[in-house]
């Protein structure tokens, strides 16, 4: 008799790339997946496979996703794939796991399960507070800065003294050098760690304890990672510790590394085959989102780079306006022929404004957009600005949450105590420090004996004295309070509604997102189960979850709109037509969007992409800037919600300055390669067809350009002219 399962995961929807993915099993994978070619599909089957006809305990996967909220619908998706929950599947970002991990292993370090974790702004108070410490001028060297040569470093597993050494003349990477040696032990002084330390602790814990690796080794009998691409030095040794074993699937495209500013190293998937001998190579080339007349132009761009390891999306899908390639003279010339673009196809009907949305790589560049808005008529809004969990209210009732937590975090003290205020400026807070500092204990501790404090008046005392006995009564009901109910009494005792609605309609708006934060909280405790060994409490996982939370799992959960197109947008997703769902009032009013800071990578879809960047104009930077390719939402193959949102919709992009937008005007079709150029006006250029490449486009815009028609400004009422004097190619 045979002892293998029964399949109850039907594989009659893969086709033969993604098949052999999801069934091979033991030995190191590597799946280079390209946009929009099902690769969340070959995740979520693969790992109900591996449960399913395997026999692997959810438990012994550990599976990294590239978001939170990814992680969430992949684990969903198992669940509906098995008929039942995968529960103990380690499942979410690098981050999250590492967390998880850290919070059962922390005193091995040195820490507590209750440690806190920063977010930058938290990390940024300290480092401006280390600097200062230590004599380093704010002004001269900007504690943001500061703070990002540090991060920087520790994702390369530099050391501060090898910080210092490989730049001895460089003054501000001295600078980051003396603050990153006392980062580590401020940090552990308050019992926390930044978003780095999440990755490094774990490698110091098994450098120390080779006896915790060996069981965790064990336990993760396989591993997962999506977007390996985008791995960092960290990371991409964590996945090798934990893997020695050899059952790692790793799924990326190389075509896509986009994060190098952020320490990613691409060469950590070039490098997987050589560090993993014996590896499966699977290449997902049949694209399920765009058109051909897209994906040539994608190919045709990024084959430019030597060092790839190399595939070729393909797609059945036909047709599709050609790609036009703009090149403005300054950032207002670009703003202006937007404008026109976009009142162009808003008066022949193709698409209303709230279709069609512009993305750009960095908060500077909106100006100019949005005067040439302004003085167009054409409403807008911005996309992205802020996340919810960095309001300024609801960073500060988490402040309170923290402390609660862990009554070490001095950053949390610091931040709670002066909301609302409690009579005690910053000569008495740094009385307060000075105290704490010669006592050697937290502020919390140090405002518990509020009376032994020299040179405090009496009301800064009881202030201090009341403030303690708040966060210790809190603290003893969250061993087994939920954590909304936790934040009602809070907000009850500090009377914070009036506090906020004092300050009028804005205020009243900031009690909205109170409210908000509140109901999400009761929301969490509803749908989030702990696991089996998590010994923390609901408070301390509630918090973990609102500290790893992305820019971009947060805006999802803020309802409908149109996506934000910052750095942690979801990786081989396209931007959903938002305003299709509904977009919020505005954009049912037929709003464009602005979307900040865009990282797009080859084959990935947006409704409209705008060109952006006016700085590094001049400069030849096209071979590194994948085109965006095609509209559609979704990427798995068929999934009902990843349905294209418009057949044939084309691209425009600046070869030089890196600039994209959705392809407009009737424009004629073009046969593969042929680039149209538009002489009027003189110092503007437009081409349009599909992109051969770099060089080729070059040779090309060194010919003398025969007639083309182009549309002009359409005037108020739409109606275009067409103009004379062009030429065609």
């Amino acid at each position: 008799m045979s002892n293998e399962r029964p399949a109850l995961i039907g594989l009659d929807s893969l086709n033969p790339p993604q098949r052999e993915a999801v069934e091979h099993v033991h030995g190191p994978l590597l799946v280079v997946a390209g946009a929009g070619s099902g690769k969340t599909r070959v995740l979520t089957m693969r790992i109900a496979r591996l449960i399913d006809q395997a026999g692997v305990p959810p438990s012994r996967i550990f599976a990294v996703t590239f978001t939170n909220k990814a992680a969430g619908e992949m684990k969903e998706r198992v669940g509906r794939l098995l008929g039942q929950d995968p529960s103990g599947l380690w499942i979410g970002t690098f981050h999250s796991l590492s967390a998880r991990l850290l919070r059962r292993e922390a005193e091995a370090l040195g820490f507590t399960r209750q440690f806190t974790i920063f977010d930058e702004d938290d990390r940024l108070a300290l480092v401006k507070r280390l600097m200062e410490q230590r004599g380093h001028s704010t002004k001269l060297f900007p504690p943001r800065m500061i703070q990002a040569l540090v991060s920087a470093a520790k994702n390369r597993m530099t050391g501060p003294d090898e910080l210092a050494n490989a730049a001895p003349f460089d003054r501000p990477a001295q600078v980051a050098a003396d603050v990153y040696r006392g980062l580590g032990p401020a940090l552990k002084s308050q019992n926390a760690m930044d978003f780095d330390d999440l990755m490094l602790h774990p490698l110091t814990l098994f450098g120390q304890r080779p006896d915790r690796l060996a069981y965790y080794q064990e336990r993760f009998a396989f591993l997962l990672v999506d977007e390996f691409q985008d791995t960092n030095t960290a990371q991409y040794r964590l996945v090798t510790l934990l893997g020695r074993h050899g059952n790692v699937c790793a799924v990326g495209d190389d075509d896509q590394s986009i994060y190098g500013w952020r320490g990613a190293d691409v060469r950590n998937m070039q490098s997987f085959q050589q560090d993993f001998p014996g590896t499966k190579l699977v290449r997902l080339e049949d694209n399920y989102r765009s058109t051909q007349i897209v994906l040539d132009a994608a190919n045709a761009v990024i084959e430019e780079n030597k060092g790839r390891i190399g595939k070729t999306l393909r797609t059945r899908r036909k047709g599709g306006e050609p790609v036009t390639v703009v090149a403005t003279a300054d950032e207002r010339d670009e703003a202006e022929w937007i404008v026109k673009e976009f009142r162009t196809r808003s008066a022949k009907g193709d698409w209303e404004y709230r279709e069609m949305a512009v993305l750009y790589r960095t908060n500077a560049q909106s100006r100019a957009m949005e005067e040439a808005f302004r003085r167009a008529g054409i409403p807008y809004r911005i996309v992205g600005a802020i996340s919810f969990y960095d309001r300024r209210e609801v960073k500060d009732l988490l402040a309170y949450l923290r402390l609660i937590a862990n009554p070490a975090d001095d950053e949390a003290f610091l931040r709670a105590i002066a909301v609302p205020r409690r009579g005690l400026g910053e000569s008495s807070l740094a009385t307060v420090q000075e105290t704490a500092a010669r006592w050697g204990k937290s502020l919390l501790e140090t405002a518990r004996g509020a009376d032994m404090i020299q040179g405090a008046r009496p009301n800064v005392r009881e202030a201090l004295r009341k403030f303690a006995q708040l966060i210790d009564d809190l603290r003893e009901r969250a061993v087994s309070w939920p954590p909304a109910q936790i934040l009602e009494q809070l907000i009850q005792a500090i009377d914070y509604e009036q506090v906020l609605t004092a300050e009028g309609p804005e205020g009243v708006e900031r009690w909205e997102n109170v409210r908000e934060l509140v109901a999400s909280a009761a929301e969490w405790s509803e749908v989030v189960e702990p696991a089996e060994d998590d010994p923390t409490t609901p408070l301390e996982r509630f918090l973990s979850e609102a500290a790893l939370l992305s820019a971009n799992d947060a805006a999802h959960r803020q309802g409908p709109g149109v996506a934000g197109g910052g750095p942690e947008r979801p990786r081989g997703r396209a931007l959903p037509p938002g305003p299709r769902r509904g977009a919020g009032e505005r954009a049912r009013r037929g709003t464009p969007a602005l979307l900040r800071r865009h990282h797009t990578g080859q084959g990935q879809a947006v409704p409209q992409l705008g060109p952006g960047s006016a700085a590094g104009r001049g400069t030849a930077a096209w071979p590194s800037l994948p085109l965006s390719a095609g509209a559609a939402a979704g990427g798995d193959r068929g999934e009902a919600d990843e349905q294209p949102v418009g057949a044939g919709l084309g691209w425009r992009g600046d070869p030089v300055a890196g600039r994209l937008t959705r392809s407009g005007g009737a424009g004629p079709p073009t046969a593969f390669g042929r680039l149209f150029r538009a002489a009027e006006p003189p110092n503007r250029r437009v081409d349009r067809g599909l992109l051969p490449g770099l060089s080729a486009l070059c040779e090309r815009r060194a010919r003398a350009p025969p007639p083309l028609r182009q549309w002009d400004d359409p005037g108020p009422h739409g109606n275009g002219q067409e103009s004379e004097g062009l030429s065609q190619v």
